[in-house]
């Protein structure tokens, strides 16, 4: 039980002091960051899962009845896809709330459609910006060094990585010189299969997230359908991580790989 507390205390200590060595932007970033996740966490305690299930639902349901809600879906996630917007991944699922599969489509085109807008438009009117912002970060510092001097192998990696996650890692290849646009978007297809699993666990919870289907399911088929669910959330968490601790690696070894 001692060995656990030093080791809690040794690593909030760690954290603590990083977190003093930030400039107050950084310092204002993380607290605004902890407040939202605190926020969210409190809405769903306080609302219910089953609620927030139900009205995204309805909301889904909604757009997919308008004529144009697929278009008005793959305009919000180009929006999300620029700084500092996040949501990326839940309007993915969305789109299988709404369409089912066929949300793919959606989904895929508006996340390229998305990320290259990004992409084009940072570079263009914030180039200076980002360069100064990712000169301060050290950890972006070597992610962009790598990436320059490995190109696209290193890309489509990063690319397909939970960090930076969606919208920061638009930031991260807009303000690396050496990347260029097609590099960009060729290893945003990359994420491709992500996409088709969060669709597909979206569409699979669109009818455990109704109640009036809920009440006419058998046990059996409820449990197989959030067992797809959960399944193909951690199978996204793991392939995720695994695709992470790759980079972090590469990161790591940067100075004695060829």
């Amino acid at each position: 039980m001692s060995g656990l507390y030093a080791t809690s205390k040794h690593y909030f200590v760690a954290v603590y002091r990083r977190y003093q060595k930030l400039h107050t932007h950084g310092k204002l970033f993380l607290l605004a960051t902890a407040c939202l996740y605190t926020t969210l966490a409190c809405v769903v305690i306080f609302v219910g899962a089953s609620r927030i299930g139900q009205i995204l639902y309805d909301l889904a349901q909604d757009i997919s009845h308008r004529p144009y809600g697929w278009l008005l879906l793959g305009g919000v996630i180009v929006f999300v896809s620029f700084p500092p917007c996040i949501g990326h991944t839940t309007l993915v699922t969305l789109c299988g709330y709404a369409y089912g599969m066929k949300g793919f489509l959606i989904a895929a085109g508006a996340s390229v459609l998305g990320s290259a807008a990004a992409f084009v438009i940072l570079r263009m009117l914030f180039s200076e910006r980002l360069r100064r912002w990712s000169s301060s970060n050290e950890k972006w510092q070597a992610l962009e060094t790598v990436v320059a001097s490995k190109g696209l192998p290193l890309i489509v990696l990063v690319r397909a990585s939970p960090f930076p996650p969606w919208v920061y890692s638009n930031t991260l290849f807009a303000s690396v010189e050496a990347v260029s646009l097609w590099q960009f978007v060729l290893a945003t297809f990359v994420v491709f299969p992500k996409i088709a699993l969060l669709v597909f666990v979206g569409s699979r919870l669109a009818p455990l997230s109704d109640g009036e289907q809920r009440s006419h399911m058998d046990t059996s088929t409820k449990i197989l359908n959030a067992s797809i669910s959960i399944g193909g959330i951690l199978v996204t968490i793991i392939a995720g991580w695994y695709v992470m601790w790759i980079s972090t690696i590469v990161v790591r070894f940067r100075d004695i790989l060829p």
